[in-house]
């Protein structure tokens, strides 16, 4: 089982229980609106906008909202310019983390995050010492509750993708990035409503830790989501079975 079906998995579980539904809308519109900005309002001839309208779609945000985000980046509404930011750092126990950000202020965005790190136990890494740890890979997820691992399969595979899998009641599929948007449209086509789907920084070696370093790695990686100017985190732990996150 690798670390990032299994991150996903408590991040889903524990969405639905936090109800975080709100703040990831906030953070998908953000994506929306600087692609828009940067390459056009035309999800055809912009593939980043494109990717970001999939992955709000996967998240069944409402069309109104992705239509408003994308008129607020070509200009069309008034709307607030962000800059991206990434950072590479380190949890305990030496768990890579690498830190996606849109913020309408970068001197905030980093007194934030070296706080978050700094309170608990991270710390910075040098450019690109965290990145070579992680390739990109489309991951879509769907309730397992709601379909079986065969029927999403069958679909899934035929429209291109790598690996289907289910773990913990949600079944993951996981596509390289250039055939994500095949298979997303493939299942939408047969009907299957999805959990969430995107482009995600995947890690090459998960790292394994016992419940208490992972506990601290997990909680650490919670506070930077927590983060309005954090737009992604992707870490290479290996959550142990039987974990739950707190």
């Amino acid at each position: 089982m690798s670390g990032h079906s299994k991150w996903a998995t408590i991040k889903h579980k524990k969405g639905a229980a936090d109800a975080k539904r709100g703040q990831m809308f906030t953070k998908l519109i953000k994506e929306i609106s600087i692609a828009a900005r940067m390459g056009g309002g035309d999800p055809e001839g912009n593939p980043r906008l494109r990717t970001a309208v999939l992955k709000a779609r996967g998240a069944n945000m409402p069309k109104d909202n992705i239509d408003r985000a994308i008129k607020k980046g070509t200009g069309e509404l008034e709307g607030v310019n962000y800059e991206e930011l990434v950072y590479e750092a380190y949890a305990p126990g030496g768990v890579a983390i690498f830190i996606e950000v849109l913020t309408d202020n970068k001197n905030r965005a980093a007194a934030d995050i070296r706080n978050i790190l700094t309170r608990a136990g991270g710390q910075l890494a040098t450019s690109g010492s965290v990145s070579r740890l992680f390739k990109r890979q489309g991951i879509i997820t769907l309730d397992g509750e709601k379909y079986t691992e065969d029927q999403i399969m069958e679909v899934a595979i035929e429209g291109g993708a790598e690996d289907v899998s289910l773990s913990d009641g949600v079944i993951e599929v996981t596509t390289a990035p250039e055939d994500f948007e095949a298979v997303l449209n493939s299942l939408g086509t047969k009907g299957f409503e999805t959990l969430s789907a995107e482009i995600s920084m995947v890690p090459e070696a998960p790292v394994s830790l016992d419940n208490d370093a992972t506990a601290k790695a997990v909680r650490l990686i919670e506070r930077l989501e927590e983060n309005d100017d954090v737009q992604n985190v992707y870490a290479n732990i290996d959550i142990p079975e039987g974990f739950e996150a707190e």
